[in-house]
């Protein structure tokens, strides 16, 4: 992968010059030679080359440029890490001495650089069918499909075949976020950094490319998380078995080779295999605490530490020595606090902890990190909360902050984080609501916004019948909110609701409205994802909900009702825009609208836990309603007794 070899190393040093300015004045010039000497390197197949298996001189040449800029890249990680717990003095020295193996590595790679073919021969498509068969196992029919895909992958720029490969280890046998996804491509350094610009809206560009691609795709039923599908993700792993810069495995035994950079270990079973200590990623799922020391303990320049599924409560202090860290993920574990070490992280970029337990609290080290932009904590399922220090505003840099509880002033303190992009509070309630939404509504940047009301503690609450938002029609959204979830029960629907401009995403969980809410809410222009689960109490949806000239973008419908018995008609014209229509866990509803046969958009049906009686009506095994749905590509469907039945349909 010499190729990207060279992006990546130029990135990292443009990434030193505008982070690590002060201690780099010394040798600026130098490092701006070495980058204009990569420049000269310009475009070649080295990386395709050599996961193809040529033996040239162009495999030589590469090879040996890939070694030198992993070489360069160490160095230059191990000088920031003395460089910061030095003297003045030791200090002036390591730069100066820094400064002469920079020039020393510009020397060496421009004299690989002149021994490169002046032509590079065009690639064959029987060296792709050879490394096809001899990395993915596959019948004949498929081969042509993965040779296809290869093609795909060969054309894609380097930054978008470093994040499909990067999604591969990065989820392997678990689902994840596309937000996480997006925070781990920065945090590793494979997103090209610039003066002005967020590293994670270049990243999101990145991944909305190849989910256009067709090579990474959003999960129907998990919102918001995506996968690689198939054949991609076989290709994907073939490619990293070849060049060995990413690796996925599940094999402790297994010897993590020293180009290794990016390693995911699944199934580890309280054991990890030996690593080099140059990995800059290490994605882990089920190990020990004693386990994961040992391997710490030699990563000194990790950026990426996920782990999922652990079974220890506190982290090995040695996390806290990791100084490169920018992203730190614990997820699925009983973590109920951090090492005090945690503060030494001054790079840390996103902090993420999810787990079982009964709540969590932040301690004041988490002040420290300056450089922190998303802290997400997972609170638990039954009246979570998790509570942040006091002071928590003086995080400048943060742009995401999540399942807090904004009691003890926290609230108020929120209004001067103006940088905040993506903002979800627990456990809303009285004492606190009127400065919370004077806070929120200071937020100028923000896009994304959640907000659950605290539940009623009386038995049999846990669907909030009796939590009501407080003074929730004092509230005026930031005018750029394109995400917004409200979980809690409301009297009405604000009338504020219907006049967000920009809004694409609403979730309105347990609002038990009395009145249809549709009747405000298909005024939204932009809306394309609706999701109600027990937004509406009535027992019967009538034409009024779904009319024409209502909804003009809406691509995504999510129904979910306790109660809903009857949805009686969709006007003809309605919904011009629908693809997909989720209707879960509504048992006792018996029929699907008259007039969905005339939703001709419509690509995919869910139905979830519903009455076995509505899906034998819609089958096409002689079902009396199935004309209704008979046009739609995708229907999938699940009963909703224990042992119901399930299953999918297509078109004949």
């Amino acid at each position: 992968m010499a190729a990207s070899f060279v992006t990546l190393f130029q990135w990292r040093l443009n990434s030193m010059l505008l982070h690590e300015n002060e201690i780099l004045l010394g040798v600026k010039d130098q490092i701006k030679s070495l980058i204009s000497q990569l420049d000269a390197a310009g475009s070649f197949t080295g990386d395709v080359g050599m996961i193809l298996g040529r033996e040239s001189g162009h495999g030589s040449w590469a090879s040996e440029l890939r070694g030198i800029l992993r070489q360069a890249e160490d160095f230059v990680d191990d000088f920031v890490i003395r460089a910061y717990g030095q003297t003045e003095k030791d200090r002036k020295d390591s730069i100066a001495e820094f400064g002469k193996e920079l020039q020393n590595f510009n020397s060496r790679i421009s004299e690989i650089l002149n021994r490169r073919p002046p032509v590079e021969a065009p690639l064959m498509l029987e060296e792709i069918q050879r490394f096809v068969r001899s990395n993915i196992p596959s019948s004949e029919d498929k081969e042509t499909d993965l040779v296809t895909c290869m093609l795909n992958y060969i054309n894609l720029p380097y930054d978008l075949k470093l994040s499909l490969l990067f999604c591969c280890a990065f989820l392997r046998r678990h689902y994840q976020s596309i937000d996480g996804l997006v925070r781990g491509l920065v945090a590793a350094g494979l997103v090209q950094e610039k003066p002005g610009e967020l590293m994670e809206d270049k990243a999101q560009e990145n991944i909305d490319k190849l989910i256009s691609l067709g090579m990474i795709e959003e999960l129907e039923f998990i919102r918001d998380h995506f996968r690689v599908p198939s054949p991609y993700c076989e290709l994907s792993l073939g490619v990293m078995k070849a060049e060995d810069f990413f690796m996925s495995t599940a094999n402790s035994d297994i010897m993590v080779p020293p180009t290794a950079r990016h390693v995911s270990i699944y199934d580890a079973d309280n054991t990890i295999p030996n690593t080099n200590s140059f990995l800059h990623s290490l994605f882990v799922s089920e190990a020990s605490s004693d386990c994961l020391r040992n391997v710490l303990h030699n990563s000194k320049l990790l950026r990426v530490l996920d782990l999922k599924n652990t079974l220890f409560e506190s982290l090995p202090d040695e996390v806290g020595k990791l100084v490169h860290l920018r992203y730190l993920s614990v997820r699925e574990s009983y973590i109920r606090k951090l090492p005090e070490s945690i503060s030494n992280l001054r790079n840390l970029q996103t902090l993420y902890i999810s787990g079982p337990g009964v709540g969590f609290e932040l301690s004041n080290g988490v002040l420290n990190l300056a450089q922190l932009r998303h802290l997400e904590m997972s609170a638990p399922a039954i009246d979570g909360e998790v509570r942040v220090p006091q002071g928590i505003s003086r995080l400048g840099n943060l742009q995401t902050l999540e399942s807090i509880y904004a009691g003890s002033g926290i609230a108020k303190e929120l209004g001067v984080m103006t940088q905040l992009r993506s903002l979800k509070v627990s456990c809303v309630s009285d004492d606190h609501a009127d400065e919370l939404y004077f806070s929120v509504m200071k937020l100028s940047m923000l896009r994304k916004l959640s907000l659950t009301v605290e539940r009623g503690r009386e038995r049999g609450s846990y669907k909030y019948e009796n939590s009501f938002f407080p003074c929730l029609e004092s509230f005026s959204p930031p005018p750029l909110l394109q995400t917004l979830e409200l979980v809690g029960r409301l009297i009405e629907v604000p009338l504020w609701l219907g006049l967000m401009e920009n809004l694409t995403k609403l979730y309105m969980c347990y609002s038990y409205l009395s009145e249809n809410p549709t009747t405000i809410l298909h005024f939204l222009p932009n809306l394309k994802y609706l999701q109600m689960v027990n937004a509406y109490k009535g027992r019967r949806m009538e034409k009024e909900f779904f009319r024409v000239g209502g909804f003009p973008k809406l691509e995504h419908l999510h129904i979910s009702s306790d109660n809903l018995v009857e949805w009686t008609e969709i006007e003809e014209g309605a919904l011009p825009c629908l693809k997909q229509l989720s209707i879960h866990s509504c048992k006792e509803l018996m029929l699907l609208p008259e007039g969905l046969q005339h939703v001709t958009t419509l690509r995919i049906l869910d139905m979830w836990f519903v009455h076995e009686d509505l899906i034998r009506r819609l089958s096409p095994n002689g079902g009396p309603e199935n004309y209704k749905i008979k046009h739609i590509p995708l229907v999938k469907y699940q009963g909703h007794m224990r042992n119901g039945f399930r299953g999918r349909w297509t078109p004949q």
